[in-house]
């Protein structure tokens, strides 16, 4: 199995990504999460992109989850004139409330308070702080400024007043129109821009369940962009689903010597909340005109990973970028040799220490019995997606594979650090669903024949939500199917034989014989043996008639050469499947044991 990425990868979807084409690209490439930033584009744009992003991940079978990005309390510039206008230090520029469309001089923004707010001598920063105003005159409608640091003033770029409080609705009348369009659209994550308490998270969620009505809420992640949300970050991690670690708007509002230490705290406390968080803006900025990032930008990406993060963000890069493809590519290949890295190990002592609930300790557990036994994999059978969340938390050092028969489920934890989900059918019982999980990894090609994995989940009985199992099975090779007889697996050693069987031929309990026919010479023999394996597949075949009135386990009419069955050899027979496995030798102490 080729190395898989723990961290996941998020692509903001635009112009220079929307097409199915450079969706599959970007999908085969290593893209999880799709964004739609609805700071830009209508209904429709926004429409057609879901229905692309569903059509491709469809045809690709793989599961890309939606994040629908809110705009949210942003400060934006007004439509200019096509081109943008240009601006240089000393000019000056008048901002206006009216609806115009900016040119030379003058420049409308769509906060109609703004007049009330800001005051002579503030700045004014434009695009990340690309552009910088001093306030010089408030009049009316129009603030005049000079321009401290010039650029081109482009339509809808975004404006920050440091520091500055605003009265502005937590979720705008623009938000809740987004918001129902998207939830109607299906998305699996909600966004919420500019968060500055938990109370406005608790509100969009209160939102989200009125709109949803009965069905599943979508999760809430909140975007750390506000000097009060770092000092309120305990109680929004807590009303959360998840945290966006959003460095450009941050970086203006507080400063960018600030952001790299904020940054790390609020990643390690989402890890230690068990929190999915995600490091986004300019992580590798000059690929929006570059083919190549600088070094600066890898080396952000990696220590981004380091310092735990769930996912890793791409924004102008893929949305508007010169070069989307090379850039997914390149993040990926960075994210390849962080985590090969022997830092990388050190991320699983960053992370959460068990709960106190019975599910957080039984996903502990299983992810310290995957290191005990360097499991190939920790599988999780789970209807929610709680089990494989839970286990995500305690960063284990394989791949989690998550297997449910819920889509919506499967989207949702494209966002959760090194987990792999895969749709199953549901199953009636435990053992359903324990096979059909493992059956699911197989097919995926996640984990293979002489595999140990830990299976984590919970019980039929135990209803949704409830992680109450953990099982250490092992993935034996095949060696042969045919016609089960009987309801028991077991595990025994190979006695072969051949008809006659000799009067002073004895069988231990314990051994399996495997023989092309049997006869009545055989009857002292498989009354001692624990199972029969025979090649014979007729309806009235002696071996078939015997097993069936002794009520003696067999598989029978197997499709394989007798000779891959060797005398002494270990094997599990499961007689309801019609099933022969080897057992590696490793596990030849356990040879007694009888599996249920």
């Amino acid at each position: 199995m080729s190395q898989l990425l723990r961290t996941k990868i998020v692509c903001t979807i635009g112009p220079a990504s929307r097409d199915p084409e450079m969706l599959t690209a970007l999908i085969k490439a290593g893209m999880d999460v799709a964004r739609l930033n609805f700071s830009h584009g209508d209904a429709a744009f926004h429409a057609e992109n879901i229905h692309n992003i569903r059509a491709v991940s469809a045809q690709l079978d793989k599961p890309i989850a939606i994040l629908c990005d809110l705009q949210g309390p942003k400060l934006r510039v007004g439509i200019m004139q096509e081109g943008g206008v240009p601006l240089s230090a000393g000019e000056t520029l008048v901002l206006t409330t009216e609806p115009i469309t900016g040119g030379p001089g003058r420049a409308p923004v769509q906060y109609e308070h703004l007049p009330e707010v800001v005051a002579v001598s503030e700045r004014i920063l434009i695009d990340d702080g690309l552009i910088e105003l001093v306030v010089t005159a408030v009049e009316g409608r129009e603030i005049t400024t000079r321009v401290i640091t010039g650029g081109v003033l482009n339509s809808n770029k975004g404006l920050n007043l440091p520091r500055a409080a605003l009265s502005i609705p937590a979720i705008t009348e623009k938000d809740r129109e987004d918001l129902r369009f998207a939830l109607e659209q299906g998305v699996d994550w909600v966004a919420l821009s500019f968060v500055r308490t938990a109370e406005e998270v608790l509100e969009l969620k209160g939102l989200i369940r009125e709109i949803s009505a009965f069905s599943r809420p979508t999760p809430v992640i909140a975007k750390i962009e506000k000097p009060e949300a770092v000092d309120n970050i305990d109680a929004i991690i807590a009303a959360a689903d998840g945290v966006m670690v959003a460095r450009g708007d941050l970086g203006i509002e507080t400063s960018p010597e600030a952001v790299p230490m904020v940054q790390k705290m609020i990643i390690r406390q989402c890890n230690q909340a068990g929190k999915p968080v995600i490091t986004a803006t300019q992580m590798l900025d000059s690929m929006i005109r570059n083919p190549r990032p600088t070094r600066a930008e890898a080396s952000d990406v990696a220590n981004a990973i380091l310092d735990g993060s769930d996912a890793i963000m791409l924004s102008g890069e893929t949305a508007a970028g010169k070069y989307p493809l090379r850039a997914v590519e390149t993040m990926v290949r960075i994210a390849q040799e962080a985590e090969r890295s022997e830092a990388f190990r050190a991320v699983r002592q960053l992370t959460a220490r068990p709960g106190r609930t019975f599910a957080e300790a039984v996903a502990h557990a299983s992810v310290e019995t995957a290191v005990d036994l360097c499991a190939a994999a920790i599988v999780a059978p789970t209807a929610s997606g709680h089990t494989a969340r839970t286990i995500s938390r305690f960063r284990p050092p394989c791949p989690i594979i998550a297997v449910t028969p819920n889509p919506i489920a499967q989207r949702e934890l494209m966002l959760f650090w090194g987990v792999y989900p895969l749709l199953s059918q549901r199953a009636a019982t435990t053992d359903e669903v324990i096979n059909d999980a493992v059956e699911a990894a197989q097919r995926r090609g996640y984990v293979g024949e002489g595999d140990m994995l830990v299976i984590t989940g919970g019980t039929v009985e135990g209803g949704v939500g409830t992680t109450n199992l953990m099982k250490v099975h092992l993935i034996e090779r095949v060696l042969a199917r045919g016609i089960g007889l009987g309801d028991r697996k077991l595990i025994g050693r190979v006695r072969r034989l051949a008809a006659p069987l000799a009067p002073d031929v004895r069988v231990d309990p314990d051994e399996i014989v495997v023989a092309s026919c049997t006869d009545r010479s055989f009857l002292p023999a498989l009354r001692r043996a624990a199972g029969l394996v025979t090649s014979n597949a007729a309806p009235d075949a002696h071996c078939r008639l015997v097993a069936l009135e002794m009520g003696l386990p067999a598989v029978v009419g197997v499709d394989a050469d007798l000779d891959v069955f060797t005398n002494g050899m270990h094997i599990v027979m499961d007689a309801r499947r019609g099933v022969v496995y080897e057992r590696p030798p490793a596990l030849w102490r356990s040879a007694d044991d009888v599996c249920g």
